[in-house]
């Protein structure tokens, strides 16, 4: 299996050139339809979702605070932000394998983006390579409240950065 970069690593599914980071916002997103495509059998691209989640930088266990838990998630999640020079950086981690896959995914997409830039895209992303049709109702759900919480918090940040 090849591996492709989520914030300069390495992970599987893209050649060894293709960084995320380098990316604007629609690559990320084709380039993740382009990834699912690959596979025809959804058992296949839940293990490139595992693969995807054993890919997040450590969380640091004193950041795995209540106020950071995505509430409506049946699995534990925990998301961290930063703005930094007008960009947004997400951290994330979870206690449920194939829920780390996910939030590893919209991590991928949405780190480093500018805040305006997230809260104003569609996920659309998402229902093109069908995860959400292909989760359980309870891991549905929690898709839906990983992306509000995403947008949330670039709405917030993307608010706090306009000046009067």
């Amino acid at each position: 299996m090849t591996k492709f970069f989520q914030n300069d690593k390495v992970l599987p599914g893209r050649s060894e050139g293709t960084k995320m980071s380098n990316m604007t916002l629609q690559e990320k997103k084709q380039q993740i339809i382009d990834d699912f495509s690959i596979y025809e059998e959804w058992l296949d691209k839940y293990e490139y979702l595992i693969e995807l989640g054993k890919s997040l930088e450590p969380f640091p266990e004193e950041k795995k605070t209540e106020d950071r838990l995505i509430k409506g998630c049946q699995s534990r999640v925990w998301l961290d932000s930063e703005l930094r020079d007008g960009l947004l950086y997400f951290r994330a981690d979870s206690d449920a394998i194939i829920t780390k896959g996910i939030i590893s995914l919209l991590v991928s997409v949405y780190s480093g983006r500018p805040a305006a830039e997230i809260s104003a895209d569609d996920f659309a992303f998402v229902r093109e390579i069908g995860l959400k049709d292909n989760l359980s109702p309870t891991r549905a759900n929690g898709l839906v409240s990983m992306i509000e919480r995403i947008k949330e918090i670039a709405a917030q940040a993307a608010n706090d950065t306009v000046s009067f």
